[in-house]
């Protein structure tokens, strides 16, 4: 079998410019395409054993408009076993709509599990970069390991994406990004500005065209699968199911809302059907073997309001409402039903605003886990359920990190640890600097939490393997500079617990 170091796999990258035109099998339908239409890159996410969606968006004036004529253009796509395409295996055409931003979505299905592909696409003579994906293992068998990167918050506005550069020379399977991909504001930041507030379809469209014409972002979309949920930035700042920031009528949010959903299909790599209004069910689970269950989860879409407001304040009679929902009725018996039947050895949920215990004095953050603490504390219980085995959540959101247990009872540390949180810093979110170690002492202060860092941005990378958890967070040493060096600030292992799949499997 082709092998491939990471090394080299991103020197191709680089030189994607100099590879060969397609005209042998170009589909020759590029008229009114005036520029190179591949300025976003692509990316490929969602992986199965048998499958894996590929994306790109045509886009030759990514930033003016898109510049494309009003028309579907003609896009082949190819996969092979080889970065230099001597192996192809699938070459075939698809439409890039206008109706839907000129994005494609292939789901690519007859794969092989648990190999490496590459992909392309091209129009005319254009040829798009090399992207590198892979497929799941087999449902039935328990892999050797799952390597994951964990990535949040990229305001574009706050710093380059240093984090990106290096996530992508990581040696991974896939990418898990957990919300705050773009950010909905406008204004002038330290290193680059963000012009216009998005609030419909075009803004939206424009705004991930900005993001995505980032090369250290493609360059991680290439190298690996990724595994994408949004926040609120994705919308609005701390927007809470069908209400803004300051719950104004529902009529008046949800077509803005509608808007910022169609643009984030768009632009991700999902096997998800294109919404048709302001509605979009995006929480699935995907499976690594029976190594790990993925559980991609949404708290933004189905949450209840904020009941005492969405700052930092104390809990008020409110927040213990027992029909306080941050998942809705109907995730949260999904997610539940799931994990009580889940036969994989570790169940990783993928989610978005930090879970663990946040208060500081009398207040917490009310649009964290921390403002709905029944609808939290039914998650604990669920999580000390001898049929559910390892639980680790992945969270986002706090443009900060941390390392800590989850007790049954959140902030007493004299009952069971239940499960895992990993919190990632931010890609390039900033967080207050002055700020930032008064708030690492807070939290070091708690016997639950193992690691807290607030200065630095960055990304996590773990390793799972039937017996352990290895974490790693990786910290670059500025995003105010187009490159620099990342380090390892933190190591975590936790020893897999004694639940176990209730129907073995062999290895893989």
């Amino acid at each position: 079998m082709f092998t491939m170091t990471r090394r080299s796999f991103l020197g191709g990258l680089a030189a994607f410019a100099v590879l060969p035109t397609l005209r042998e099998c170009a589909v020759p339908d590029a008229q009114g395409i005036s520029a190179y239409p591949f300025t976003l890159g692509v990316g490929s996410g969602d992986p199965l054993p048998d499958g894996v969606v590929l994306w790109t968006r045509l886009a030759p004036d990514p930033i003016g408009g898109g510049g494309l004529p009003n028309e579907p253009i003609s896009v082949l796509w190819e996969v092979a076993t080889d970065p230099d395409f001597d192996e192809v295996i699938n070459r075939t055409g698809a439409l890039a709509r206008p109706d839907r931003g000129y994005a494609i979505h292939k789901d690519l299905r007859g794969l092989e599990p648990d190999r490496w592909y590459w992909y392309r696409f091209s129009v005319g003579d254009w040829v798009s970069p090399v992207g590198r994906t892979r497929t799941a293992p087999a449902v039935d068998c328990v892999p050797g390991q799952l390597r994951f990167g964990l990535a949040t918050c990229q305001n574009y506005r706050h710093g380059y994406y240093t984090a990106h550069a290096n996530l992508a020379n990581e040696d991974l399977d896939l990418v898990f990004h957990v919300g705050d991909y773009i950010y909905e504001s406008s204004g002038q930041g330290p290193v680059r500005p963000t012009p216009g507030v998005a609030t419909t379809l075009e803004d939206y469209r424009a705004r991930y065209a900005l993001y995505r014409s980032d090369p250290d972002l493609q360059a991680a979309h290439a190298a690996f699968p990724w595994v994408v949920t949004w926040d609120d930035h994705e919308v609005e700042d701390n927007y809470a199911a069908d209400l803004d920031k300051h719950g104004n009528d529902p009529a008046t949010f949800l077509p803005r809302r509608a808007a910022a959903y169609r643009a984030w299909w768009e632009n991700q790599a999902t096997r998800l059907p294109p919404p048709t209004g302001p509605d979009l069910p995006i929480h699935r689970r995907l499976r690594w073997g029976r190594l790990a269950d993925l559980w991609v989860l949404d708290t933004r879409q189905y949450r209840s309001n904020q009941p005492c407001g969405d700052g930092g304040a104390p809990l008020c009679d409110d927040n213990f409402d027992p029909e306080l929902t941050m998942l809705g009725d109907a995730q949260e018996a999904w997610l539940t039903d799931g994990l009580l039947s889940s036969e994989a050895r570790w169940n990783v949920l993928a989610q978005q605003v930090v879970f663990g215990d946040m208060q500081i004095g009398t207040a917490v953050n009310h649009d964290q886990w921390d403002g709905y603490p029944l609808a939290r504390q039914r998650l604990l219980d669920l999580f000390a359920s001898e049929d559910v085995a390892n639980p680790v959540v992945l969270s986002g959101d706090l443009h900060a990190a941390f390392a800590a247990d989850l007790h049954q009872q959140v902030q007493d540390p004299t009952t069971p640890v239940v499960a895992t949180e990993l919190l990632t810093p931010s890609i390039s979110s900033n967080f207050n600097p002055d700020a930032a170690p008064l708030w690492e002492n807070l939290m070091m202060q708690r016997p639950y939490v193992h690691h807290a860092n607030g200065t630095n941005r960055g990304y996590v990378t773990c390793r799972l393997t039937p017996d352990a958890l290895d974490a790693r967070w990786r910290y670059v040493e500025t995003v105010t500079e187009p490159t620099s060096a990342v380090f390892t600030g933190f190591e975590l292992h936790r020893v897999a617990g004694p639940a176990a799949p209730a129907g073995g499997g062999a290895a893989c």
